[in-house]
């Protein structure tokens, strides 16, 4: 059932952060969404791949990356006395989004993607993030409700 609990949150967090940057990125014309920001990473990484083969990549590391996140976040709170609640979700989210900015950051110069202003990312990868935090919360207090 842990299993079951943890791929949901994965899945759900993902979703609702994925949303979000659509959102965002349609509302203020800029590119936040992290799927666009990938496949041009990507594109720019894998130069004789296909937009096909790109897509399908970016959106298996969008979700590992967002299983990942939800393993470590179950990991501190069945190893320490930290609990998922609002307060921990809110802490987590700006945690995580910090470190997306760090990754983001290394993949943007890795790939020579220049021409993109990633200091406008900051703020709603940051937002996104705390999103994430907070729908893995939601699914485990869900879950909760039937222990």
């Amino acid at each position: 059932m842990e299993l079951v609990k943890i791929c949901l949150a994965a899945l759900a967090g993902t979703y609702v952060m994925t949303v979000f940057s659509g959102y965002v990125s349609n509302r203020f014309q800029h590119i936040f969404k992290e799927p666009v920001v990938l496949s041009l990473v990507l594109s720019k990484l894998a130069h004789n791949k296909s937009l096909n083969h790109i897509s399908t990549w970016e959106q298996g590391v969008r979700y590992l990356a967002g299983l990942f996140v939800v393993l470590c976040y179950h990991y501190i709170w069945t190893h320490t006395d930290i609990d998922p609640t609002w307060f921990c979700g809110l802490i987590f989210g700006i945690i995580t989004g910090l470190g997306a900015i760090f990754y983001w950051f290394f993949l943007f110069r890795v790939s020579s993607v220049s021409k993109a202003r990633f200091q406008d990312y900051y703020l709603p990868l940051v937002a996104a993030y705390i999103l994430f935090a907070m729908t893995v919360i939601v699914v485990y207090r869900i879950f909760a409700l039937f222990e």
